[in-house]
């Protein structure tokens, strides 16, 4: 849609594939630290919601809530996205490994509607570089959400010793771009990627999401040799973030599932390694907000989204 500056984003319908291998009364159930299976891919249908990656709706950017350290994605010390930070780098059980962490829209985004709408090759057709993401009723924004929770996931990781690099931390005025998130994880040679959003779906839609990769091999995208390994990062972390937040799968997407399969984001048709999006709940839910909004609930998103990529990660 048009970008109307300071007009919160309003929902919108995007048609999605359903993916399916785990039973929402698995994943809550078993926890899942991982769940093999196999799963069909239902004909396409029509939601509501605004999820990261796709469209060009506007947000205007809020005040976070009390308790909400947004402020740290400008107050703390830059560091280039691209470069790992030493600290928690080398020791413990993730010692090696590359992770991208991938912070949903940029704060900046609302400022620079021009170039976030610009077109971009994702390999199967052109659309928008970027979008400024969605926000809750209130003006809590996604982009401070994301970045609030990869901040969170930052360090979990550290900890466990991998090498951690982000594709934006608000140290540059927009985006990336979708294409040029992906050739960020492809450039590092990481060894999982995920991509931190919020949904902006209507009212009585909850719960989380992780979208999977479609097996897409058109123009410049072929994702044959990740769509095995995204799937099972995808299902760990799904498992693990039922376990770890005590929420369920999402209500309106996936079936249940917790999962999505979709072939239409740049960011992961582009992708040469392993990577998801998570939908962390929808910010335009009354219910979900109350907990998008916590910072304790932040902290537990994050811890799951860490233990599925540990999990992963460690075979």
């Amino acid at each position: 849609m048009p970008y109307v500056e300071n007009q919160p984003p309003l929902p919108r319908r995007r048609p999605v594939r359903g993916g399916t291998v785990l039973a929402a009364v698995a994943l809550a159930a078993a926890g899942l630290a991982g769940c093999g299976g196999e799963g069909g891919s239902p004909p396409a249908d029509a939601r509501p919601g605004a999820a990261g990656g796709s469209g060009a709706a506007s947000a205007a950017p809020g005040t976070a809530p009390a308790g909400s350290p947004a402020a740290s994605a400008t107050a703390r010390s830059p560091q280039p996205s691209g470069s790992p930070r030493p600290s928690g780098a080398g020791t413990g059980p993730l010692a090696g490994k590359v992770v991208v962490v991938d912070p949903g829209h940029n704060p900046g985004n609302v400022r620079h509607p021009n170039e976030i709408n610009k077109l971009v090759d994702v390999g199967t057709h052109r659309k928008e570089c970027d979008t400024t993401g969605t926000s809750t009723n209130d003006g809590y924004s996604e982009a401070e959400f994301t970045l609030d929770v990869s901040h969170r996931l930052r360090t979990l990781l550290e900890r466990q010793g991998a090498t951690v690099r982000f594709t934006q931390d608000a140290d540059r005025p927009f985006g990336p771009c979708v294409d040029e998130r992906a050739r960020f994880g492809n450039g590092s040679a990481a060894d999982a990627v995920v991509s931190v959003h919020a949904d902006g779906s209507a009212e009585g839609n909850r719960g989380f999401h992780v979208i999977l990769p479609a097996l897409v091999k058109k123009g410049g995208a072929d994702t044959t040799n990740i769509v095995g390994p995204s799937r099972e990062l995808g299902e760990r972390i799904a498992g693990n973030f039922v376990r770890a937040t005590g929420g369920a799968p999402s209500n309106y997407v996936g079936k249940g599932t917790g999962l999505d399969v979709r072939e239409d984001l740049g960011g992961l048709n582009l992708s040469t390694v392993p990577k998801v999006f998570i939908e962390c709940g929808n910010m335009r839910d009354s219910k979900d907000k109350a907990l998008l909004t916590s910072s304790q609930w932040r902290q537990k998103a994050a811890q799951g989204i860490a233990d599925g990529i540990s999990t992963y990660l460690l075979g």
